[in-house]
């Protein structure tokens, strides 16, 4: 029987596989024909610098080339190469050569140490620009291969989508572009986008990898080309690149076979379609699953029963305030998950005692619910403030961000207790307050006026004349004394050009750079003092360095002159927003 069954399918296959053939003959031959044109180009372009490597190849299908056929030529200058990237050099008060002068065995080491640390903002920052600016590559010990290796992990690890499709647009000739097209077409999958991870993989003229290649087929089903999808099939099947898990799972999307249980949670695609083919489709996430499952459990509205989950399994609820921090897992599902938790009348009345006998996620828990029942405005007020603090202190800011927004927005701001105000102005997420408008105030220096100097809204002699004032004015009031966020202000504007009277506190914070510093600004190599910023900034967010570490950031960015950058932080630090 078995045989039998294999004998028919193998006659049904080939009876489809030449009816295929048949019904698309003429465009087939097309195919050749202009496979046969390009052969014939790329042979004739070929043979002007004495080579003659045929690489044309059906999408999909790999060929591989004999060594003899390569030509390796040792002697390249590479000093005339520019790497890939966004932005202009000038953008960020930099130029083409800031890699030039640098050995790259230095650069490879820092940015080897870099890449095991999770960035902050500003440190991520810093590093879009000096691996996303248009520059030379390193003259020495660096190819541009290596060079875009690392600008590729950073993207990657760095997750921000749009700036890697905007990436891929403007850099279509990068070598390792599948790397970045699989990660696009992964992420967009677990959202419940199959037609934008389709259109990324579109967007390749030729197919070498094997993960995509799987992904370009199931891609072609999806949009109703079957007969294109068996024939792409057929041609991988032929070269033995395609594996038993895939095959069974192609059986079920072509309907050959009804359904199959064969489950694989290797990447995403594999889930994916272990969740298309398998009509029973149920899985449970754990604290170790992946971060991709999550995403894509959530995204496909496959998270229906929290009711099951350990409620009383700390691992579990913590992993899901986290997921929910990094935007895996969704603000509202997770408040929902609160409202499962039981408690006692008397501890919804008496929230706060009972908060202090909990842990961390059951008091947010509690909390919520008994938000959930308050009967006026300030009580409303101040359970979202205890809450918010209780996600801050756990490291979790994240997790409730934007739904703490939409519940202010419901609140009539005109009926807001005046205790509350700054927490309802500071938390309400409009487009306003994402500009972080700053607010001025003339009787503190670094909150002065001065600072739409750094705003680019002030000219240089203006901005002279306000400081000269401001500062003859708090020289005459004894009560002022200047603190460290007046005095590196004063210290960029004298970087900058502006005359400053000398006052004892500017010699009090005088920050002297190290020897390696001194000389790589002395060689402008600006693209590795970039990254020496990124080694001192790290994982801290500009709030949590020290008076010392910012005090040496911008020294170094004031003497190397990368003013936009350094007015960035400056604005981040200094003012006083609302």
């Amino acid at each position: 029987m078995k045989i039998s069954k294999q004998l028919s399918k193998i006659l049904i296959s080939a009876s489809f596989f030449l009816f295929v053939l048949s019904a698309q003959a003429q465009e087939v031959k097309e195919i050749w024909s202009e496979i046969e044109k390009k052969e014939i180009e790329n042979t004739e372009q070929k043979n002007d610098i004495g080579t003659s490597i045929n690489t044309d190849q059906l999408e999909g299908v790999k060929v591989k080339l004999s060594d003899e056929n390569i030509v390796v030529d040792q002697n390249i200058d590479n000093s005339d190469i520019l790497l890939a990237g966004l932005f202009d050099p000038d953008d960020n008060d930099l130029n083409l050569n800031m890699w030039s002068k640098t050995d790259g065995i230095k650069i490879k080491k820092l940015l080897e140490q870099i890449q095991s640390k999770n960035l902050s903002s500003f440190s991520e920052r810093l590093m879009d620009v000096a691996l996303l600016t248009n520059s030379y590559i390193p003259n020495q010990n660096f190819s541009l291969y290596e060079f875009e290796n690392f600008t590729l992990d950073h993207l990657i690890k760095k997750k921000d989508f749009d700036l890697v499709e905007e990436f891929i647009q403007k850099n279509s000739s990068i070598k390792d572009k599948e790397r970045l097209i699989k990660h696009v077409a992964d992420y967009y999958l677990s959202l419940n986008k199959i037609e934008n991870s389709c259109s990324a993989i579109e967007s390749l003229s030729l197919i070498t990898d094997e993960y995509l290649t799987y992904f370009k087929i199931y891609c072609l089903i999806t949009q109703n080309k079957k007969d294109e999808a068996q024939l792409l099939f057929d041609l991988n099947s032929e070269q033995d690149s395609l594996n038993d898990f895939f095959i069974k799972k192609f059986e079920v999307l072509m309907g050959y076979e009804d359904n199959n249980f064969i489950f694989s949670d290797e990447n995403v695609l594999y889930f994916h379609l272990s969740h298309k083919t398998d009509k029973k489709f149920l899985y449970y996430p754990s604290v170790e699953s992946e971060e991709f499952i999550w995403k894509y459990l959530s995204n496909w509205n496959l998270l229906k029963n929290l009711k099951d989950f350990n409620l009383s399994d700390i691992d579990q609820v913590k992993f899901l305030e986290k997921a929910t921090s990094e935007g895996i897992f969704d603000e509202k599902d997770l408040l929902n998950l609160y409202k499962k938790f039981q408690f006692e009348i008397d501890d919804l009345i008496n929230y706060e005692d009972a908060v202090k006998n909990l842990s961390d996620y059951e008091g947010r828990a509690l909390m919520y619910q008994r938000f959930l029942l308050a009967d006026n405005l300030e009580n409303k007020l101040s359970l979202l403030s205890k809450l918010n603090n209780s996600f801050e202190n756990s490291n979790f800011k994240k997790s409730f961000d934007d739904e703490l927004s939409k519940l202010l927005k419901k609140m009539d701001k005109k009926e807001i207790p005046l205790k509350f105000s700054d927490f309802y102005q500071i938390n309400l997420i409009t487009e306003e307050n994402r500009k972080n408008k700053i607010k001025f105030n003339n009787e503190v220096f670094h909150q002065s006026k001065v600072l739409n100097y750094f705003l680019n809204k002030q000219s240089l002699p203006k901005t002279q004349k306000l400081t000269d004032n401001l500062l003859s004015k708090m020289k005459k009031d004894k009560n002022y004394s200047f603190n460290f966020k007046d005095v590196v202000l004063l210290q960029s504007l004298r970087a900058d050009g502006i005359q400053i009277d000398q006052i004892e506190e500017l010699s009090q914070y005088k920050s002297e750079l190290n020897s390696e510093i001194d000389k790589m600004i002395e060689n402008n190599e600006s693209g590795m003092i970039l990254l020496k910023l990124v080694e001192i900034i790290g994982e801290k967010e500009l709030n949590e360095l020290n008076s010392e570490s910012l005090n040496f950031v911008i020294e170094i960015m004031n003497r190397t002159k990368l003013i936009s950058l350094r007015n960035e932080l400056l604005l981040e630090i200094l003012p006083l927003k609302v």
